[in-house]
Order: structure tokens, then C-alpha cells, then sequence
């Protein structure tokens, strides 16, 4: 029997677990740092701290952890000190190309489309209804939000955010830790550490 620790019970977890189950997982727990105020999620036992989560990782056959949190930098603190961590989770009503490739510890939302020859990096959130063309490449702890549209060729560097109904059109470039606004269209690359918005896109003022 497969079993899977959720570390982050709020609303992105909760929707990894139903994934999980829907793909076979004979039991599904979460960690969470309001345990042990918080024991139940519906159906799910939290059953211990964050810090209980990275102290039992790798102690347990058969048990792997994925990170249930959408803040990337959270999201790669903890995942980096996990020894076991999961495939990617993929909802069943999602649709791949027979060669995308996939790191661990992501997740492909239902309605997600992922075509030929993109590369999801480890940690990444395909979120529902999103596009990642072919030839795509999608930096580890990344997070393409719902309905966001990424054309053919686009790279999206390491824990960058794109937000909810963004457009990028083909082969532009997304720098690391970079934020892309909802709603925004991209036609021009974007240096590391941005923030941009509107249609066409432009970096917010700091």
C-alpha cells in the first residue's frame, strides 16, 4: 500500500489529497504547524508538526512526502531537508504528452495541458487549467497558476509565479523569483527578481 505525508493542510494540500487518493494512495496524512489544535482535514488525519514531517522522512517504507504549501521559497525550504519525497501527483483529468518530463514533488492540477517536450523542474505547481506548451521548461519550484497560457519554447526560472490568466507568448524568457500579475500578457523576457503587469507587460515600480 502506498502511503503519502502532506506537509500543509490549508487549501493546496487539501486538493493534493484528493489527487493522491483518486491515484491510488492507501492512505493519505498531513503535517502541519497548527497540529495538534488541528487534527482532522474532512477525511484527513494531521498527525504532527512540519518539523515531525522532515524528522520521520525516509524512516518509513513505502512513505513518501510532497509539500502541499504554494509559497516556493516555503516550499523549497522544506523540500530540500524531505529524504522521501513523492513522484509528481498528476489528477487523472489533467493531459501530458507522452514525453514530458516531471520532478518530484510536483503537481499537475485537473484541466492542466502539458504538451511534447516540456521539462517541469522539481517542486513546480501546474495549476488547474493552465498550458505549458511544447518545448516548455519550468525551473524547480515554480508555480503556473490557473488558467495561466505559456506558448511554445517559454523557460520560467526558479520560484517564479505566474499568475492566474497570464498569457507568455513563444520562446520568452522568465527570470528566477520573478512575478508575473494576473491577468498579465508577456511578450519580452523578464530579468530575475521582477514584478510585472498589465497587457503589455511592464515591471511595477519600486
Amino acid at each position: 500500500m502506498k502511503l503519502l505525508s502532506i506537509i500543509g493542510a490549508s487549501g493546496h494540500g487539501q486538493v493534493l489529497a484528493e489527487i493522491a487518493t483518486i491515484s491510488g494512495y492507501g492512505s493519505v496524512k498531513f503535517y502541519d504547524d497548527r497540529w495538534p489544535t488541528l487534527q482532522w482535514v474532512g477525511d484527513y488525519q494531521v498527525v504532527g508538526s512540519v518539523n515531525d514531517a522532515i524528522r520521520v522522512s525516509g524512516s518509513k517504507e513505502k512513505n513518501v512526502s510532497i509539500v502541499g504549501i504554494g509559497d516556493p521559497e516555503i516550499r523549497f525550504k522544506i523540500q530540500r531537508q524531505l529524504k522521501d519525497i513523492a513522484p509528481a501527483l498528476v489528477h487523472p483529468r489533467a493531459i501530458l504528452s507522452s514525453n514530458v518530463k516531471l520532478g518530484r514533488g510536483s503537481c499537475v492540477m485537473p484541466g492542466a495541458i502539458i504538451n511534447t517536450n516540456a521539462i517541469i523542474g522539481e517542486g513546480v505547481i501546474i495549476n488547474s487549467g493552465a498550458i505549458v506548451e511544447h518545448d516548455c521548461m519550468i525551473s524547480d519550484y515554480a508555480h503556473i497558476c490557473p488558467s495561466a497560457a505559456l506558448a511554445g519554447g517559454v523557460s520560467v526560472g526558479r520560484g517564479s509565479w505566474v499568475g492566474i490568466g497570464a498569457s507568455v507568448i513563444q520562446k520568452v524568457r522568465i527570470g528566477s523569483r520573478t512575478v508575473v500579475g494576473a491577468g498579465a500578457v508577456v511578450i519580452n523576457d523578464i530579468e530575475d527578481n521582477q514584478t510585472v503587469v498589465g497587457n503589455p507587460s511592464q515591471p511595477v515600480k519600486r
